[in-house]
């Protein structure tokens, strides 16, 4: 089984998250902040990923080390759970729509942390959300992942349908990226055999 438990503790936030990159999707989402635990949902059901995230952090300040952090750890558990990367895919890609908005997500499994966000967002809050906080969960996953991960928008004028379609866009192509080559299952898929 490809799992992982992530244990991190700051003076801004306390965080424990376990993935099952072979799961069905079940996901037990804590946060304190609705719309990350609305994202992180279906980014485990859309990518069939079960993922458990329970957080306490300083909310009252705003959500930006609650979102920073939890994008953090979700990155080291898939690192942790993927090991040397031996079989995988490495690469996926998926064009998602919801409604008027149509996001492309494609990402490779690298061992190289680079985002190229072009999600452009109209409203600057959802709720109580400040919708820039989004780029910085992607910036942190990338990075404690090291993985290239390329989200673009080719439609779209609904703040929440844009990022819910990012989420779920997101999600396909990570479960494609991750899942077994049977062909090559005992490989690591680089000409250097590491990644």
């Amino acid at each position: 089984m490809r799992v992982a438990e992530i244990n991190r503790k700051t003076a801004e936030t306390d965080i424990i998250l376990s993935i099952n990159v072979d799961g069905t999707g079940k996901s037990q989402i804590e946060t304190g902040c609705g719309f990350l635990d609305h994202m992180l949902t279906l980014f485990s059901k859309h990518g069939k990923f079960d993922l458990s995230v329970k957080c306490s952090g300083d909310v009252n300040v705003d959500y930006h080390h609650t979102v920073e952090d939890v994008g953090i750890c979700l990155g080291q558990a898939f690192k942790n759970a993927l090991k040397d990367k031996r079989g995988i895919y490495r690469y996926g890609d998926s064009t998602i729509p919801m409604d008027e908005a149509l996001i492309l997500s494609a990402i490779d499994l690298s061992g190289r942390a680079t985002l190229c966000y072009g999600l452009k967002v109209p409203a600057k809050r959802l709720k109580d959300f400040e919708t820039e906080l989004i780029e910085e969960f992607f910036l942190a996953f990338v990075r404690s992942l090291e993985a290239t991960v390329h989200l673009v928008q080719l439609a779209g004028k609904n703040t929440h349908h844009i990022l819910e379609c990012a989420f779920k866009s997101f999600a396909r192509s990570m479960r494609k990226a991750c899942e077994i080559d049977q062909r090559c299952a005992n490989d690591v898929p680089s000409s250097k055999g590491v990644l």
